[in-house]
């Protein structure tokens, strides 16, 4: 489930509430690979460095691999 959104996330340039709210979810319950890790850190430095935007208003990503 994980890699579908971040598939979104990338082709659109955004990561929307709901996707944003999904992954928070995934990773409370630890419902994902050891593998989604690694791909979630790539979001994150995306964010980081403006190339995905987030719809969600606060700036940290509480729950992301760095914060």
């Amino acid at each position: 489930m994980i890699r579908p959104i971040l598939e979104s996330a990338f082709e659109t340039g955004y990561l929307s509430v709901e996707s944003e709210g999904l992954l928070r979810q995934m990773l409370a319950t630890r419902s994902y690979q050891p593998e989604d890790l690694a791909a979630l850190t790539t979001l994150w430095e995306a964010v980081r460095r403006g190339e995905i935007k987030r719809e969600a208003s606060s700036k940290s990503l509480v729950g992301f691999p760095g914060n």
